[in-house]
């Protein structure tokens, strides 16, 4: 006997596990909410893909800084008056 057939040999099985959960059900903001991280997860393997990780990793991270700061992610949007700009907000 091997000692892994030592160390398993008269065990039953388990019986104690916790079944699997019924899915949850999410509500219409947390699927819109996954859709976008769908899309993220796309556009950054495509980065990954074309660039790398350091130029995926670089333009996620600015993105995140300009949007910290409230600064324009779009040319269009640079060019509108700053108060007229979409704010986005906790709901």
């Amino acid at each position: 006997m091997t000692s892994n057939n030592i160390r398993t040999a008269g065990k039953a099985p388990r019986t104690d596990r916790v079944p699997p959960a019924d899915p949850i059900e999410l509500s219409e903001e947390d699927r819109s909410k996954d859709g976008f991280f769908v899309q993220l997860a796309g556009i950054a393997e495509a980065m990954i893909a074309s660039h790398g990780k350091d130029f995926a990793m670089g333009a996620l991270v600015l993105t995140a800084r300009f949007i910290a700061e409230g600064k324009p992610l779009t040319k269009g949007a640079a060019q509108r008056d700053p108060a007229e700009r979409p704010v986005s907000g906790p709901s």
